[in-house]
């Protein structure tokens, strides 16, 4: 079993690492006759792709996406659909001192343990380069969503980096794609700039991060109840993201803290005819299934464990030394997990509106 495939009904799997050739998504279980052409994807992987900015590594990769089957005419056709992302900026080299080496915080050694080989050219399938694949495969779930629910809107940010939090009562979903960190705080994003260059230029050091990801206009009723629950599997989504580390829904850890009575999202019936609730602190999702208010996820990503300051580890043979990572990598890898979220969001949406569509067909039980 390779498990390199996430999904139900709508399901992709990835392939290929991070020096190699090329890599690229194979996707399985889209509807026919959804609009799609290269440009429609590639407007997400420029969000993603490196190099973008001086706070991202300086790999230089165009990310430019080729569609290889199951596109005919400008639209899919329901067949297998094969998307491809050549690597062109590899520098291999860089880490041919480590190829006997465990770095720490990587996956090098566990790969190791399970497999008896390992890919050491910049993690091989556990690099952040395969998450290029998943916003390939977010790109086509997007277009596919805006055929069947176009109300739905899927916006993610950053709201922390390290102990530095954004100001929740300055939060401006216009901002996010004016500042180099998907950040909806203009404040937060002008302090995290300093604090980041410091970091980089002068510690030598990495940080972690916090990314939120909404998806607004969800239809309520989507999800499956026990073991397909829309909260499932979005944690499963969100952690299946490299160097992620905790996944939330709506209040997640916090709602620990509360009461019952605070924790209870009220409900009444809108002027619509609909019901409204006073909160979301389910993050719009109640025993699995989606209430219609806006679905909230949060995760955190561990600091990038490839920095320039010496760490101890061992070799192959056992033997101890210190490790230098070298090579062009992320200070905070939250910044290019943002549309890395937003992607893995699409895919569980649109798998559980086609979940939806085929059990019952969009009926649902009337409220008034």
């Amino acid at each position: 079993m390779s498990m390199n495939t996430f999904g139900h009904l709508f399901r992709f799997t990835t392939w290929g690492e991070s020096h190699g050739p090329a890599l690229g998504a194979t996707i399985d279980g889209c509807p026919p006759n959804v609009p799609i052409d290269a440009s429609m994807i590639q407007q997400w992987l420029n969000k993603r792709r490196p190099g973008l900015n001086k706070n991202t590594t300086q790999r230089q990769e165009a990310d430019e996406v080729e569609i290889l089957s199951g596109v005919f005419e400008g639209v899919t056709t329901g067949t297998p659909i094969q998307l491809m992302i050549r690597n062109t900026d590899q520098r291999s080299k860089d880490y041919g001192d480590i190829a006997n080496t465990f770095r720490p915080g990587h996956a090098d050694i566990t790969y190791h343990q399970k497999y008896g080989v390992r890919d050491y050219r910049g993690g091989g399938r556990s690099s952040a380069r395969e998450t290029a694949a998943r916003v390939a495969a977010g790109g086509v779930a997007r277009e596919a969503i805006a055929a069947i629910a176009p109300n739905v809107q899927i916006k993610g940010y950053m709201t922390q980096m390290g102990a530095k939090q954004i100001d929740r009562a300055k939060v401006d979903w216009d901002e996010i794609d004016r500042n180099d960190f998907f950040c909806p705080d203009a404040d937060a994003a002008a302090e995290w700039n300093d604090y980041l260059a410091w970091l980089r230029k002068d510690d030598h050091n990495s940080v972690g991060a916090i990314i939120e990801v909404v998806a607004r206009g969800v239809p309520a009723g989507i999800g499956a109840p026990v073991y397909s629950k829309l909260d499932t599997d979005l944690a499963a989504a969100m952690m299946s993201i490299n160097a992620v580390k905790g996944v939330e829904i709506g209040e997640g850890m916090n709602a620990a803290a509360l009461t019952g009575r605070e924790n209870a999202d009220e409900i009444f019936m809108g002027n619509d005819g609909q019901p409204v609730y006073s909160s979301n602190h389910a993050g719009g999702i109640l025993g699995g299934i989606s209430t219609g208010q806006d679905v909230v996820v949060r995760f955190a990503v561990k600091p990038t464990s490839s920095i320039l300051s010496p760490r101890k580890s061992i070799r192959m043979d056992g033997s101890p030394m210190e490790v230098v990572t070298k090579g062009r990598h992320d200070p905070c890898v939250g910044i290019r997990a943002v549309p890395v979220g937003e992607a893995m969001m699409a895919c569980v949406i649109l798998d559980h509106l086609l979940l939806d569509r085929g059990q019952t067909g969009g009926v649902r039980g009337k409220i008034g």
